[in-house]
């Protein structure tokens, strides 16, 4: 990751990083009930730079069913329902999510939970094909967009978090780059085209199984409203709501964000949010910063 992140600033002019995006058209079509998109974009290659990216269309894509998901908007937090194609039992204890997976997801069988031989943790082991199935983290993505030395919030609409401020983000799709999720969550959420120009964050927290990584951006025209947030609002740094935030990894992006600024220049950022456990996705203060490096 950190070889990755020298190659990448390595061939910056501006700084860490340079990443630009041209959206040739907003995201449509989605259904975060369903999740069977009719249409996605993927990024490719362009032909005038080899960091830049333009946007194509292709038909009747069906993101792949996951075997278990959070709510499509409830980043930093754990769902109250889930869906999935299988029958998942989830608890969570000190070390973080436990879910206890009772069906084989290739054929069906029950599943008994033990330690594979050389392997350290129990998984779900199918009785009758044998096959172990793996849970891994999941990626939120996400833009932090300035405009006119202002940042953009939404507000939350849905728990957890209801009625609490955020930046645009969400679960990333199969068949997307993380700098694609982000900018289609940014449509999804604001109704805003964005640029995207680098990278800021990268934000594990182990305790809920989930990796963020957020992108400075700009509006691509001076044009946002409420979509799938209640309120959208661009905040000037010194009036933002930092006790009426939605996440702990909100909090945390927008604090570094601040401290950038009073600096100088925003910087690449990675850290662990470890939060307390036991604590709601609302306690956003209940957590520390670990092993924090920036560039």
């Amino acid at each position: 990751m950190l070889k990755a992140i020298q190659i990448l600033g390595s061939s910056s002019s501006s700084g860490c990083f340079s990443l630009p995006h041209r959206l040739k058209k907003p995201y449509s079509n989605f259904s975060l009930i369903s999740r069977k998109p009719t249409e996605q974009t993927i990024l490719k290659s362009s032909k005038s730079h080899p960091l830049a990216f333009q946007f194509r269309r292709i038909s009747s894509f069906r993101a792949l069913q996951m075997s278990h998901t959070h709510s499509e908007s409830t980043p930093d937090g754990i769902s109250p329902s889930s869906s999935s194609s299988i029958a998942i039992q989830s608890t969570v204890d000190h070390q973080g999510i436990t879910s206890k997976i009772n069906f084989c997801q290739s054929c069906g069988g029950a599943t008994k939970h033990e330690i594979p031989d050389g392997e350290e943790k129990a998984r779900a082991i199918c009785t009758r094909c044998g096959k172990i199935t793996y849970e891994n983290p999941k990626m939120v993505v996400g833009c932090l967009i300035e405009h006119d030395n202002k940042i953009l919030l939404c507000k939350r609409k849905i728990q957890p978090s209801y009625g609490l401020w955020t930046l645009p983000a969400g679960y990333m799709e199969i068949g997307e780059s993380a700098a694609e999720g982000a900018i289609r969550e940014t449509w999804e959420e604001a109704n805003a085209e964005v640029e995207v120009q680098s990278p800021f964050a990268q934000l594990d927290i182990p305790l809920i199984g989930q990796t963020y990584m957020i992108f400075l951006a700009k509006l691509k025209r001076p044009h946002f409203s409420r979509s799938e947030s209640s309120e959208c609002e661009l905040f000037a740094l010194e009036d933002i709501p930092f006790d009426s935030l939605a996440f702990s990894s909100m909090l945390v992006t927008l604090k570094l964000y601040f401290e950038d600024i009073k600096v100088g220049r925003p910087k690449f950022h990675y850290g662990i949010i470890n939060k307390r456990p036991g604590t709601s996705p609302s306690e956003i203060h209940a957590y520390t910063l670990d092993h924090h490096m920036k560039c």
